[in-house]
């Protein structure tokens, strides 16, 4: 598809739903209530589901919410499970276990990655992956120069500043020229820490959001 899925799309599918419905109840096939319902409730479903992953993947949401959305599907798929051979007897606790030790295995191997690793097999792309660790870099790199700059003038004396009075500079036109390095520091910090993330970003993903294999100093 070339671009996204508006409604328009979707009333075409469910015309071509109807379309196959007709065929069902023109051949005496007798399966046109069946696709009619089934298309219903996959819909539903789908759109029950589009709404709950909303939800469960905003922004600043908590990693709990996904971990209850894992057990939901869970216990919903091992009740499927019982209803497909309700003649099995205790098939529900035995789903219920084979489903939850797939569930290990795979999120086992997904979390035992490292976590760009597991960002990029769930499907984000490179940029989406790697963002939250590029702003903890930014955010370790621009907060001692940010501090240093707040505390500057009152909890101590820049050198610079300092140096100028003692020469015999007016202690305004010092003031004036410590705050133009200390803004220049901090510019320059914020630009060249930006400028090194975004550029690492592009060098450590391929086009196909791929993470760049980098030799160990060993393997060099």
């Amino acid at each position: 598809m070339n671009g996204p899925v508006g409604w328009a799309g979707l009333a075409v599918s469910l015309l071509l739903v109807a379309v196959a419905a007709a065929i069902s109840r023109w051949q005496h096939l007798g399966l046109h209530r069946q696709i009619l319902i089934a298309a219903a409730r996959a819909l539903a479903q789908l759109l029950l589901v589009g709404l709950a992953l909303t939800l469960v993947l905003s922004p600043g949401r908590s990693i709990w919410w996904s971990w209850l959305w894992v057990a939901a599907m869970l216990g919903y798929a091992s009740v499927v499970a019982r209803r497909r051979a309700p003649e099995i007897p205790h098939l529900l606790p035995l789903a219920l276990a084979s489903f939850s030790a797939a569930a290990v295995v795979t999120l086992g191997v997904l979390f035992g990655l490292h976590e760009v690793e597991a960002r990029l097999a769930l499907g984000q792309a490179s940029r989406q992956a790697a963002a939250p660790y590029v702003r903890a870099a930014l955010r370790a790199a621009l907060t001692p120069q940010i501090e240093t700059t707040k505390a500057t003038g009152l909890v101590f004396l820049p050198g610079a500043m300092t140096g100028l009075i003692l020469a015999g500079t007016a202690p305004l036109q010092a003031v004036l020229v410590q705050a133009v390095v200390m803004f220049l520091v901090l510019a320059a910090t914020a630009t060249t820490t930006v400028v090194i993330a975004l550029g690492l970003i592009r060098r450590l993903f391929t086009l196909d959001h791929r993470l760049v294999y980098l030799p160990a100093p060993a393997d060099q």
